[in-house]
């Protein structure tokens, strides 16, 4: 049974959560804290997290990102009263995979949670599909309708990533910390280069695209 762990300081709505997800099939466990999410995380294993931003102690921002400093890369969802772009971007920049603002339907969430956990669950099989395209983690191919192509490894890795979050931004520096590691001497530039030949490979894809975000970075968007 997967595993869903609900962060949300508000009691009624953590509890109306549980019992909808719980509906659904899954196991929920709720906390009503950044940190008591954290103890819960050292104590057991989840497959999903879902947590409000304003909470005290430690809120969603700082939650997100301990676990993404940590390496612990659990989807997460972030549910908040704030609908400005600038509270998403921050979100986003620290490592949230999908976000909601409150009224929450929660017809919506459980979709949402269903295709959070399906994407993770692309990514434990290294294998990720958009549309007809399918990326294959251990080849470093790429299979489209016109064909396949053998990506360097680089390259591969950094479309694998944005096409495993599509609609997700990512930082130059995210990228670069990620597929060439923390001790790259390679500036940012090198994550232009790259995403320029990913570009002209892929500029006839019917399946999706490489979208700039000027001042912020890129994000893959299907299509």
């Amino acid at each position: 049974m997967l595993k869903i762990l609900i962060a949300e300081d508000d009691k009624e709505l953590r509890q109306l959560f549980t019992h909808i997800l719980a509906r659904e099939g899954y196991s929920v466990k709720g906390v009503s804290d950044g940190e008591e999410a954290l103890a819960a995380l050292d104590g057991d294993y989840f497959d999903l997290i879902i947590s409000d931003i304003m909470m005290p102690r430690l809120d969603g921002y700082e939650l997100a990102r301990s676990l993404r400093d940590a390496g612990n890369m659990t989807p997460m969802l972030m549910i908040t009263a704030r609908d400005s772009f600038d509270d998403m971007r921050r979100g986003f920049l620290a490592g949230v995979d999908d976000y909601m603002v409150k009224p929450i339907n929660v017809n919506e969430m459980v979709l949402r949670v269903g295709a959070l956990l399906r994407r993770a669950q692309m990514i434990n099989d290294r294998r990720q599909v958009v549309g007809n395209t399918v990326m294959e983690c251990d080849s470093l191919t790429v299979i489209t309708e016109e064909g396949s192509q053998v990506l360097p490894q680089k390259e591969f890795m950094l479309l694998y990533k944005m096409a495993s979050f599509p609609g997700k931004i990512f930082t130059r520096q995210q990228l670069m910390d990620e597929i060439w590691g923390y001790d790259t001497e390679s500036d940012t530039h090198t994550v232009d280069v790259h995403i320029g030949r990913l570009r002209d490979r892929f500029r006839d894809s019917r399946d999706f695209k490489i979208i700039t975000m000027r001042g912020v970075g890129y994000k893959v968007v299907k299509l």
